[in-house]
């Protein structure tokens, strides 16, 4: 089992992609390539004192940044770590891929170079988010800003089966993110999911709305990249502004900061729900084989789960079984489209 890391790629790269590639190994036993430019990564790894072929080093010369376009790895920067780091997934040198750096350009080579699943037209981003039941799947969160009606029976579908394998539920409740509960409530495009979704044959409960995200009403809501997005960074700036309210008033008095000494495991364990580096990144689902996409200002821990997360998804062939669950789902279609005659 090797993941490939793109190594360039993040606000504190490479040292945190390096960072964490040691850790997954000496926690976990998971081998990694750091793919990226060879000299600099070679000194870092040194620095942490790993000595062994676990850890391999990929060349690559160039550097995708958040200025370039996101097909820039597949038609100018050929040689950039993400497009190098792809190709390793592509020609079975690693099982995964895990990169912190532009989402656009790790889309991009994940559809041009690994390739999708049949029968997905698009791939979407998977964030798991907690709420007061556990945690909920939120999907698209950036993938798609433009998504269509066909692409949320796909997200549907896939965030159903991921939900099933990381929630342990045999039929994970399936909402789609609406302004009312009602039917007839959002956009033209919104309505016309609502129908689509209500003939999968999954366990769809209807519209939620923002609210629902949090109060553990259902495990997966399915959503638009542009809407998935906002969500998922207003969730990440809440919970950052909780934990500095809290750090705040618990500085204010004595009183409060004797409380915080005796409510310390507690405060540990609100701490760890809400810290996004514990689930490491968002899977792309609908690849044909394990990406997985990180903050931008990762941490090295960050990136160690991130690997762990990438090397349970190859384990439990997720992508097989997304691919299996698809191919379902048209084939009962096509068998409703034939009734019909």
């Amino acid at each position: 089992m090797r993941i490939a890391v793109d190594a360039m790629g993040g606000d504190h790269a490479p040292r945190v992609n390096v960072d964490g590639a040691v850790a997954a190994f000496r926690e976990f036993g998971i081998s990694s390539l750091l793919v990226g430019r060879a000299e600099q990564l070679a000194a870092l790894l040194a620095d942490t004192g790993h000595r062994g072929p676990e850890i391999e080093i990929v060349p690559a010369a160039d550097v995708v940044t958040m200025a370039d376009p996101a097909t820039a790895a597949i038609r100018k920067k050929r040689d950039s770590s993400i497009r190098v780091a792809a190709d390793c997934v592509r020609d079975g040198r690693a099982e995964g891929l895990v990169s912190a750096g532009h989402t656009g350009a790790a889309m991009v080579s994940a559809k041009m170079v690994i390739g999708t699943i049949e029968g997905v037209d698009r791939p979407a981003l998977a964030a798991i988010l907690p709420n007061l039941r556990g945690h909920c799947l939120l999907l698209d969160v950036g993938a798609n800003p433009d998504a269509k009606t066909q692409h949320f029976k796909e997200f549907a579908v896939m965030g159903s089966i991921y939900a099933q394998l990381v929630f342990g539920k045999p039929s994970p409740s399936i909402g789609l993110m609406s302004i009312g509960e009602e039917d007839t409530k959002g956009s033209d495009r919104t309505k016309e999911a609502f129908r689509v979704l209500k003939e999968t044959g999954l366990n769809f409960i209807g519209n939620v709305e923002g609210r629902d995200v949090f109060n553990g009403k259902v495990d997966v809501i399915v959503t638009d990249g542009f809407t998935g997005n906002v969500i998922l960074k207003v969730s990440e700036s809440l919970s950052e502004m909780v934990e500095q309210l809290l750090r705040d008033e618990i500085k204010r008095t004595l009183k409060a900061s004797v409380g915080f000494l005796l409510s310390r495991t507690a405060f540990r364990r609100f701490k760890t729900r809400l810290d996004y580096s514990e689930y490491g990144g968002a899977p792309m689902l609908g690849v044909r084989g394990c990406v997985i996409i990180c903050h931008g200002r990762s941490s090295a821990k960050a990136i160690k789960n991130a690997i762990r997360f990438a090397a349970e998804f190859s384990r439990q062939r997720l992508a097989e079984k997304i691919q299996s669950s698809i191919a379902d789902l048209h084939t009962r279609e096509a068998l409703a489209v034939q009734s019909q005659h």
